[in-house]
């Protein structure tokens, strides 16, 4: 695939065109890819006040009590989403889920401790531990390349 950038100054807003000779699975793919949008940020609610929480300073997403909470270093913020739908708002290379109630910034991870028979604890570079039930074990390890 050839691939080709054109700066033109007076363009407003980018745009891509494909030139193929057949939309081809490959196509499909990079359509995809392109039409994917990250989450730039999440509104964290607390205190009556709404902070604008970007996926990078986020450690964990969970689920408590029926509410949805991001823990960060300032803190944790409720979220008014499900957790289904924080996390296809987050990029699916840096979290992960690891259990039902729970997902990680596999960036804010410092280690993982498989000496535990059947599950794995997961330490926090915030200093908190989690641990990654026995249905999401499997998952982690492949992620892991274990």
């Amino acid at each position: 695939m050839r691939i080709e950038i054109r700066i033109d100054q007076t363009c407003k807003e980018p745009y891509i065109t494909v030139t193929a000779p057949a939309v081809t699975e490959e196509i499909e793919t990079l359509i995809k890819k392109l039409s994917q949008e990250e989450a730039s940020f999440l509104p964290g609610f607390r205190d009556n006040g709404v902070t604008m929480l970007e996926p990078a300073e986020i450690f964990s997403v969970f689920s408590s009590d029926g509410k949805v909470f991001a823990a960060t270093e300032k803190g944790e913020f409720q979220l008014r989403l499900r957790l289904y739908e924080a996390e296809e708002r987050l990029t699916k290379k840096q979290f992960v889920r690891i259990s039902q109630s729970e997902i990680i910034n596999m960036k804010k991870v410092k280690n993982f401790d498989v000496s535990l028979s059947g599950t794995i604890r997961v330490k926090m570079k915030n200093g908190t531990e989690t641990y990654v039930s026995r249905r999401y074990v499997t998952k982690i390890k492949r992620v892991l390349g274990l």
